[in-house]
Order: structure tokens, then sequence, then C-alpha cells
């Protein structure tokens, strides 16, 4: 419960965020930048780009310096002056702001997701279940910002979408540190012996495999990760575009008018984070009754 609401307001505050952002940049009112399409999509590109690539360092600084609790409050607070700051005009206040949001993300993202797997242990049949329950956190933590700060931002002024952002995700920080005390023996530092920390004799590196030191079951991991990392890459790079070439496009040449009343655009965002959150568990039901009767589809039977 507690991942599940942090998570949901940490997702509050980027999607809301990633829902105006670019329409923000090419406004030429309520405080828009008034930048040009192509200017607008480079800076959410590398933004975004950003925002991932940070999640390597985040990782790593909560495994070997602060622990993955102290790594999700320091990013939620990151998070928290980063969005608040985009409530203030000046260009110097956004592009600091960016880097704030960035930082956060990095650090919290991560480590709140690798929370979710330490609450049980390995083999424990729940673990999908909780995995499912977070990532439902997600969505409904996006399609409220797409409502939420999407209408404020368009309707009342970009920059009080971007405050909102910034509420969002105080909340967030008051429940996870409400909450640390039902989060007992995850997220902390562990001090663990690496393959960098003692001398190998002989014998063990060459049964390791030889100078990086993994053995043929832990090459074949880092080769599935590899092969992971690319489909993921093209997947995140098109799904992306949501926020970027599709939110301009839902902005100039889509029909949003309904009963004489103008749909903001940014509420289309939400229409992914709309149809997982009702359509998921239908889909998860009909799996768990083929299941029972034996009768999934072969190629997934298979890949479990």
């Amino acid at each position: 419960m507690i991942l599940f609401f942090t998570e949901m307001w940490e997702r509050f505050s980027y999607y809301g965020m990633r829902g105006i952002l670019v329409l923000f940049l090419v406004s030429q009112t309520n405080g828009g930048y008034g930048w040009s399409n192509i200017e607008a999509l480079e800076l959410y590109g590398t933004y975004t780009m950003f925002v991932y690539l940070m999640s390597i360092p985040g990782g790593i600084l909560a495994d070997k310096v602060l622990g993955q609790k102290n790594a999700v409050i320091i990013g939620g607070f990151t998070l928290v002056a980063g969005h608040l700051l985009m409530a203030y005009p000046p260009e110097w206040a956004f592009y600091t702001a960016l880097c704030l949001i960035v930082a956060g993300t990095g650090l919290l993202k991560p480590n709140i997701s690798t929370m979710v797997g330490g609450l049980y242990k390995e083999g424990d049949s729940r673990r999908d279940s909780g995995f499912t329950i977070f990532y439902m956190g997600i969505n409904l933590g996006a399609l409220l910002a797409s409502l939420i700060v999407g209408l404020v931002g368009e309707k009342y002024g970009w920059h009080y979408g971007f405050s909102l952002a910034g509420f969002g995700m105080i909340l967030g920080q008051v429940v996870f540190i409400w909450g640390r005390k039902y989060l007992k023996g995850v997220g902390n530092l562990t001090k663990k012996e690496s393959s960098t920390d003692r001398i190998f004799t002989k014998e063990e590196t060459a049964a390791r495999g030889g100078f990086l030191g993994f053995n043929r079951n832990e090459w074949d991991r880092i080769i599935v990760i590899f092969i992971s990392f690319i489909i993921v890459l093209v997947f995140w790079a098109s799904f992306e575009q949501a926020g970027g070439l599709m939110n301009l496009y839902a902005k100039d040449y889509t029909d949003r008018v309904v009963f004489g009343w103008e749909v903001p655009t940014a509420w289309l965002q939400g229409l992914n984070s709309f149809f997982i959150l009702t359509l998921g568990g239908v889909v998860a039901a009909v799996w768990i009754k083929l299941a029972k009767r034996g009768k999934n589809p072969l190629l997934f039977s298979r890949w479990v």
C-alpha cells in the first residue's frame, strides 16, 4: 500500500508535467514560451532520455551508498523542488527545474520498484500479483495527472499545472515517510561481498569464466538483459511520442469539441492508463481461467 501510493503520486507528478510540457513550450498564451514545434520536441526528447538514463547512477548510488529507502526520500524531495520551481516563469528556473526532476526521478523510480520485489521472498507466488497492484498505481497516477494537471494547465495557466504536479509529489513523500514503519527489512543499505572485494584463485577464476568473473549461467543472463535493452529501447522511444509528437498532433489536428466544450489536449494522454485500468483486470481474469483449464496459448506457456 505504501509503495503503491508513493509511486502513484510520483507518476502523477511525472505524467502531469509530461502531459503539458510540449504544449507549454509551443504555447503563446498563459505564460507559454512560444517555441517552434521542432525546438519543443528536441527539448522533450532530451529530457525524457535523461529521466530514464539517470536510473542507472540512481540505482548504483542506492546499492552502494544510500540504500533504497534513503534514495527514494532524497529523490522525492528533489522532485518536489523541481516541480515547484517549474511554477516560476523565468527560463533559468525552468532549466534548473528540469535538471532537478531528472536527478530526482533517477533516484526514486528504479529504487521504489526494486523495493516491491524486496517485499517477497524468492519463489513467493504473490510477487507477480504485488507488481501488478503496483503497476495499477502507476496508471492511476498517470490518469489523474492527465485529467487534473492537463485541465488546470491548459485552461488556467501552465505554471499552475506544474505546481500541482509538485503538490502531488509532496503527498507521495508524506505517504512514504509515514509508512516506512511498514517496510522493515526492505530497502535498507546492505553490505555484500563483491567479486571485486576479494582475490579469486586461478581455479575459481577459471570456474567463473575468466577475467570478468562471470560463469556460463551469468553470461546467459547478461545476454538476455542486453537483448531486452534493445527491445525496450524501441518500445519506449515509440511510447514517449505520446507526450511529444502525438501531443502536438492532438492539439493541431484533432476535433476535441464535445457537446460544445473543448476537451483539453492533455486529456488524451490519459487514454492509455484508462484502458489499462479498465481492461487489465478483465484480461488477467481470463488468463487465470485459461491457466486453470490448462488452455494457455502455447507460445506463452513455453515462455513461462
